[in-house]
């Protein structure tokens, strides 16, 4: 994960929106993954989906609760894979990030 600067993308709910307030900071993240055990992207009550599962375990990582919504540049259908796929978040300034974590 990088913070903004020459990976700030725009997003939001809209794409053309910048992040919620001047206290956060925009996150990227750049993804790939298996999604054969996954029912897509979109997060879905009673569902094993990959957005929500990345924001159950960035809000683990990062201790924020409830995580900021993951917004995502495109989706998956149920069992399809991704390579390449881009994600972003907005974080709050103060919230403490460890580029190991």
């Amino acid at each position: 994960m990088s913070p903004e600067g020459d990976l700030h993308i725009p997003g939001g709910d809209d794409p053309a929106e910048p992040p919620q307030t001047s206290h956060q900071v925009r996150w990227r993240l750049d993804l790939g993954y298996d999604g054969t055990a996954f029912s897509g992207w979109a997060d879905q009550v009673d569902r094993r989906t990959v957005q929500g599962e990345l924001q159950t375990w960035l809000g683990r990582v990062l201790d924020v609760e409830p995580f900021p919504r993951l917004v995502c540049a495109g989706r998956t259908d149920a069992g399809v894979h991704a390579r390449g796929q881009v994600a972003h978040f907005d974080l709050d300034r103060g919230v403490e990030v460890d580029a190991a974590a």
